[in-house]
């Protein structure tokens, strides 16, 4: 069974019942139903248009259900509708799926979590396990996020800025359970700068790539975080680090900016240096005086900080830093690191000590620990 095919064909196939009446929870469940039979059928007697069988059976299942309501003259009306055999017209409609999960009325957790089994595909039990909450939990979020949009027309024009947001927290969570997020996010991306030309579609996806390319070194065999000047750069993925700059520079020569591509031109500049004492930190200062005038973050501050004192030294850093709110996270390990780069190791000590205890999971608190540690064991 070719569960790739499976999962490429559900949001066209979704869209196709929405577009024929359906409502999108109505739509989904039958199209699971359908799936759910494809799996069961397929491996003896595989159809000859995939496509078209899941069409004819998930719209016979949402007929099936739909009878079970008191509407009866509207359920003949639709079984008159019942789409012919025979190949289905190719119309894709993966991206206003996106739109629809990335509704702004959804919070962020419903957006990610119905994209990921509208667009994605996954199953609500893979989905519970790469966030680590129970089945029963992700169901019922993703009830009311289905609840929620029930009523918005699939036609209405969406927000690529907000897509692009939900896109991007789910890359961020990583690698948790049985579902590899980070991959899941870079085919997602994949697959909407397939159907939709913007340049931030295409930095998002070359910002994916590069950040990925580094994964498998930065952590060591205890589990241990790698920062990004100690990674060893021989095991960092070539392949995709040529691509997401290949990418990231067709979407710059257009000249629409924007923070995405930021983004991915300072991984680009990590990406590209032999080593980390070789790191243009001067153009990468520049970057993120772009990327500030384009969000106006106090957490991309905070990483212009660190670049500047890797530009500039330390000194310059420390200044930088100063002019923020020290109460932002991770603001007290910069701190920690720019004073022992100043030579101040009684205070650095001290700061990573006071990081750690503000560290929001176990991996970056132990580093942070191990730091302290360190220079503790050099005075």
């Amino acid at each position: 069974m070719d569960e790739a095919l499976l999962r490429s064909l559900t949001p066209s196939v979704l869209g196709i019942l929405v577009r024929r009446g359906a409502t999108f929870a109505a739509a989904e469940d039958a199209v699971q139903d359908a799936l759910v039979e494809a799996v069961r059928v397929w491996p003896a007697d595989p159809p000859r248009d995939p496509k078209g069988w899941l069409v004819t059976v998930a719209w016979r299942r949402f007929l099936d259900t739909t009878r079970a309501d008191v509407a009866r003259r509207r359920r003949e009306d639709l079984v008159d509708e019942e789409p012919p055999p025979g190949p289905t017209p190719s119309v894709d409609d993966t991206l206003q799926l996106y739109f629809l999960c990335a509704h702004p009325s959804l919070t962020p957790s419903s957006a990610v979590a119905l994209t990921l089994r509208a667009v994605g595909g996954l199953t609500t039990r893979q989905i519970a396990h790469a966030y680590l909450v129970p089945e029963a939990t992700m169901a019922q979020r993703i009830s009311r996020a289905k609840r929620t949009v029930s009523g918005v027309r699939f036609d209405q024009p969406g927000d690529v800025a907000t897509v692009l947001r939900v896109l991007y927290l789910v890359f961020n969570e990583g690698y948790s359970g049985d579902v590899d997020l980070a991959a899941e996010a870079i085919r997602l991306t994949r697959q909407l700068a397939a159907v939709i030309d913007h340049p931030e579609v295409a930095g998002l996806l070359a910002l994916m790539l590069l950040h990925h390319a580094r994964r498998a070194s930065r952590t060591a065999a205890d589990g241990s975080l790698v920062p990004l000047a100690h990674q060893d750069r021989s095991r960092w993925d070539t392949t995709s680090i040529a691509e997401g700059i290949r990418i990231l520079q067709a979407a710059l020569a257009r000249d629409r900016l924007g923070e995405y591509q930021a983004q991915a031109a300072i991984a680009a500049l990590h990406a590209d240096a032999p080593t980390a004492e070789e790191t243009d930190w001067v153009q990468i200062v520049e970057w993120y005086d772009e990327l500030t005038r384009l969000t106006d973050s106090p957490v991309v501050r905070l990483n212009r900080a660190v670049a500047v004192g890797e530009a500039d030294g330390p000194r310059a850093g420390l200044a930088a830093l100063a002019t923020l709110d020290d109460s932002l996270p991770r603001h007290t390990a910069v701190a920690a690191y720019l004073h022992e780069r100043d030579g101040d190791l009684a205070t650095a000590a001290r700061l990573y000590v006071e990081a750690a205890r503000r560290a929001s999971n176990l991996a970056e608190r132990d580093h942070l620990t191990r730091q302290a540690a360190r220079l503790n064991a050099r005075r």
